[in-house]
């Protein structure tokens, strides 16, 4: 086989099985304060899948953004908002909830403090890094 028909071929498999990954909207929602960006980003996250719902979304926090995942947990400014059937209806939708494990460390805070749909990474800037740099997401921060 010549060096052309070898870099047609590679070029070929390229298109047929990397590029098809890159098709799909893939995206993290940064939160590092609850009381400023949490409602706000559950309400983009629920914007962005009723606009685009074949996007992957991943909800990466730390710090003090943890706390809208703790169980009962309440909107500081509108009581009624209930973080943990909003939460639960976005991860019915596909969406990640990922809490900072070194956040939890920090904090003196436990996983079974936090919902049932949270799921935990060892850190969160490490995480966002890696969803960017490896997967190809794009970055919001609400």
């Amino acid at each position: 086989m010549n060096r052309f028909a070898r870099l047609l071929a590679v070029f070929t498999a390229l298109c047929l099985f990397v590029l098809p990954s890159f098709a799909q909207d893939k995206v993290v929602y940064h939160i590092d304060d609850y009381e400023t960006q949490a409602t706000k980003g559950l309400r983009n996250v629920r914007n962005h899948l009723d606009v685009a719902p074949d996007t992957k979304i991943v909800v990466v926090t730390h710090a003090n953004g943890v706390d809208f995942l703790m169980e009962g947990v309440k909107d500081k400014k509108n009581p009624n908002i209930d973080y943990a059937s909003l939460v639960s209806a976005l991860k019915a939708r596909g969406v990640r909830f990922e809490v900072c494990e070194i956040t939890l460390r920090n904090r003196n805070l436990k996983k079974d403090q936090f919902l049932m749909d949270a799921e935990f990474t060892p850190s969160g800037v490490a995480r966002i890094g890696q969803l960017q740099a490896r997967e190809g997401y794009a970055y919001i921060k609400p």
